[in-house]
């Protein structure tokens, strides 16, 4: 059994840095990224110390997702927040300059706005670099249409 490594919070050239080990360190976003059995608060808390704006955003997604979705959970997988009412559908992500809303069935949903990005057999995703861009592009939409491309796939 492998010890636990210590992690330092350390800035290497101004950018975060976590100090897994002595021979090794990743940017900070990327080790949250691969912590899967964290809590939603402690994420949150992650991403503020990375990026306030994105903070922001993510808060601003999940205040939404509670609004538009009727018993919405949140579970904390692949570095991102996920999305549950009755199904899984979706789930909000941060990187170092954006935020992705991640749609599992996407490619089912019909894009009418256009605003839609991603080309893989079944997910698709909308990219936001502000909180205006929310309502810019339609995400209360998109979340009703991906819970309801959702809830098809799963009957």
């Amino acid at each position: 059994m492998k010890p636990n490594p210590t992690v330092e919070l350390t800035s290497n050239g101004g950018v975060p840095t976590v100090q897994v080990s002595p021979q090794h360190s990743r940017p900070i976003e990327d080790a949250i990224r691969k912590m899967t059995k964290k809590s939603v608060q402690t994420l949150l808390e992650d991403i503020r110390l990375v990026s306030e704006q994105n903070y922001e955003i993510v808060e601003a997604v999940r205040a939404l997702v509670k609004k538009t979705c009727e018993t919405t959970s949140e579970e904390v997988k692949y570095g991102g927040i996920l999305f549950t009412s009755g199904v899984q559908f979706g789930g909000v992500f941060f990187y170092k300059a954006h935020v992705t809303v991640e749609f599992g069935s996407g490619s089912k949903i019909t894009d009418t706005f256009g605003f839609l990005e991603g080309a893989g057999k079944g997910r698709r995703h909308l990219k936001l670099m502000s909180v205006a861009q929310i309502k810019d592009k339609k995400l209360a939409q998109y979340l009703s249409l991906a819970l309801h491309a959702s809830k098809q796939d799963d009957s």
